[in-house]
C-alpha cells in the first residue's frame, strides 16, 4: 500500500481508526492521479502538534491539520503527477507527511454537529491537497480552487464508501449440523437462510458435501426457490455434484477441496497443480451462465491459476489469520491477505474471503480493500444459541460494515 500510516495518540487509536484512514489516502491517491506515490499519515494529540508548530511554524499552538510536502510542486501544475523528490540523483515519489491532531478534529466536529470520523477524511483530504500544490492562503482565488476540489474530492469519497462497502455471506452448513445429530427435521436451515436474509445477509452460502452429512439435496432445492439474495454452492470438482450444480443453477459455485476425514475444509484449493481438471469445471459452469469462485490460499502462484483457468472469483482462505496463536503471527497473516486482495484485483478477480471468522477478528478483515464479502457460518451459528439466529447476524453485519467504511 503506498500509504504509510502512524498513530502516536490515542494508543487504541491505530486498530480501529487508521485502517478506515489508510484505505481513504489510498483512494484519494488514485483519485489525484497520483497513486505511484507514497503518503506518510499521522495521528498525533495537541501536545505534539503544538510542537510541532512551534518548531516548523514558530506558532506553538494546535491546529487541526499539518502537511510536508517532500516532492516540490512550484514549477508544476497543481496535481501534476510527474514532479519528483530526488535522493543523490535517484527520483523518489514520494508526496510527503500529513500530521492531523485528533484532540483538535474532535473538537471541531463537535462544534459544527460532524461526524468525527468525517471530519478527519476532511483533514485528511485538505492536507493531501497541500502536498500537491494547493494553497487556499495564496489569493482569494487559490482559496476557492483549494475548496472546489476539496469538497469534490469528499463528495466523491462518500459515493466510495457507500459503493465499496464489504457485505456478509452467511453459511448456514451447521443448521444442518444440528439437524443432522438427531435425523430430525428441525432445525431447517432453508427457514435459517431466510432468518439471514431478513437480518441482512447479501448471500446464503451452503456446501454440498459428496457424503451429505450436514446439507442434503432437498435443501439446495428448496433454498433455490425460496432465498431473495444470492444462493453460493460450495462443491468439490465431484462429478455427481457437479451435475446437481448444472441443475440448480445457483448464483455462484466455489470450488473447494474436500476430504472425507475432515472436520471443516483445512485450506485452500490447489488450482495450481490440477489446472487441467479445475479447468474443466469452470468451463462447464461457464458454458451454464454460473460464475465460479475458487477457495484459494493467499499465495500468487494459486491467484494465477485461478486466473489462467478462468474463474471469476477467488475466495481468499482467513483460516491461517484466524488461528494464528499470538497478535505477530496474526499481523503477518493479515498482511498476505491483504497484498493478495490487492494481487487479484490487478489480476482481474474478484475477492471473497472467509474461514474461521469470529467476532473478535473479523473487523480487520473487512478493512482491507478489494475485499467485496466476507464468508461467515460457524462462529454466528455458535452465537446464535446464546442470542438468538436474527441477533447474530445483525451483530457480526455491523462488525463488517464498521470495519470496512467508518467509526
Amino acid at each position: 500500500m503506498p500509504t504509510a500510516f502512524s498513530c502516536q495518540y490515542p494508543p487504541g487509536l491505530q486498530a480501529d481508526v487508521g485502517r478506515r484512514l489508510q484505505k481513504e489516502a489510498n483512494w484519494l491517491l488514485r483519485e489525484c492521479g497520483v497513486a505511484d506515490h507514497h503518503l506518510a499519515v499521522r495521528l498525533v494529540d495537541d501536545a505534539e502538534m503544538s510542537r510541532l508548530n512551534g518548531l516548523y511554524r514558530h506558532q506553538a499552538k494546535p491546529t487541526n491539520v499539518l502537511a510536508f510536502p517532500l516532492v516540490d510542486w512550484a514549477d508544476s501544475a497543481a496535481g501534476n503527477a510527474d514532479a519528483t523528490a530526488t535522493l543523490a540523483g535517484l527520483p523518489l515519489r514520494e508526496l510527503g507527511d500529513i500530521v492531523i491532531s485528533t484532540d483538535t478534529a474532535r473538537r471541531e466536529a463537535a462544534e459544527l454537529g460532524e461526524n468525527p470520523g468525517r471530519r478527519l477524511s476532511r483533514l485528511l483530504t485538505h492536507g493531501l491537497l497541500h502536498l500537491l500544490g494547493y494553497d487556499h492562503e495564496r489569493s482569494r482565488e487559490d482559496e476557492e480552487e483549494m475548496l472546489g476540489r476539496e469538497e469534490a474530492l469528499l463528495g466523491r469519497l462518500n459515493q466510495y464508501r457507500r459503493t465499496m462497502m464489504t457485505t456478509l455471506a452467511v453459511n448456514v452448513d451447521h443448521i444442518a449440523t444440528i439437524r443432522q445429530a438427531r435425523g430430525g427435521r428441525e432445525p431447517d436451515p432453508v427457514a435459517a437462510a431466510a432468518i439471514c436474509e431478513l437480518a441482512g445477509a447479501a448471500g446464503i452460502v451452503v456446501h454440498l458435501r459428496e457424503d451429505r452429512r450436514h446439507i442434503q439435496d432437498r435443501d439446495v432445492h428448496l433454498l433455490r426457490q425460496t432465498i431473495k439474495s444470492r444462493l453460493n454452492l460450495e462443491m468439490g470438482a465431484n462429478r455427481e455434484i457437479i451435475a446437481i450444480a448444472l441443475d440448480l443453477q445457483p448464483d455462484i459455485v466455489t470450488l473447494v477441496p474436500e476430504k472425507r476425514e475432515e472436520l471443516t475444509t483445512e485450506g485452500g484449493l490447489d488450482v495450481a497443480g490440477q489446472k487441467k481438471k479445475i479447468g474443466k469445471v469452470v468451463e462447464k459452469m461457464g458454458k451454464a451462465g454460473i460464475p465460479v469462485s475458487i477457495f484459494a490460499d493467499p499465495e500468487e502462484g494459486q491467484l494465477r491459476a485461478a486466473r489462467d483457468i478462468g474463474a471469476t472469483f477467488v475466495e481468499l482462505h482467513t483460516g491461517h489469520y484466524s488461528d494464528a496463536g499470538n497478535e505477530e503471527g496474526q499481523l503477518h497473516e493479515l498482511r498476505l491477505i491483504a497484498e493478495a486482495a490487492r494481487m487479484a484485483g490487478e489480476l482481474g478477480l474478484r475477492v471473497y474471503a472467509g474461514h474461521g471468522l469470529n467476532y473478535r477478528n473479523t473487523a480487520a478483515v473487512a478493512a482491507l480493500e478489494g475485499i467485496e464479502e466476507l464468508s461467515i457460518g460457524h462462529a454466528i451459528i455458535a452465537h446464535a444459541a446464546f442470542v438468538g439466529l436474527d441477533q447474530a447476524v445483525r451483530e457480526m453485519l455491523a462488525i463488517v460494515r464498521h470495519g470496512s467504511l467508518s467509526l
